[in-house]
């Protein structure tokens, strides 16, 4: 009886952790858009290799820039924002919460989308156009 009991507690404890990873990772807290400079944008991590970059704003010339520190957890969306470091450009982001360790990258903020705003006004996606 008691082994039963701790059979199941364990096998409960694992599926509560399984389930909690699965309602985060599919789950964001907040997304959006950010538009700057991709300043640096690198593959970190000892275990698990995620893409680190950030991304600098800058409101008014001449005021001090907010650094936006960024995963990229796609490798075609890590392509293309390497091949836009440097150029001005639009990131898409969805911010996850509540992961432990650096394992799903070292930010919470998970960029899925790239636009460069070098590219002619036809070419980028409209906030206004019918998807």
């Amino acid at each position: 009886m008691l082994r039963r009991l701790i059979i199941f507690s364990i096998l409960g404890g694992l599926l509560l952790l399984a389930l909690y990873f699965t309602v985060v990772l599919k789950w964001s807290y907040s997304s959006g858009d950010r538009a700057g400079w991709i300043q640096k944008f690198s593959r970190k991590g000892w275990i698990c290799k995620t893409w680190e970059g950030e991304l600098v704003m800058v409101s008014l010339p001449g005021s001090v820039p907010e650094k936006f520190r960024f995963t990229v957890r796609d490798e075609a969306v890590a392509a293309r924002v390497n091949q836009a470091l440097g150029e001005r450009v639009t990131l898409h982001y969805e911010e996850h919460r509540g992961l432990p360790g650096s394992c799903f990258g070292d930010t919470a903020y998970w960029v899925d989308g790239v636009v460069s705003l070098s590219e002619p006004p036809a070419a980028r996606p409209s906030a206004a156009s019918p998807q």
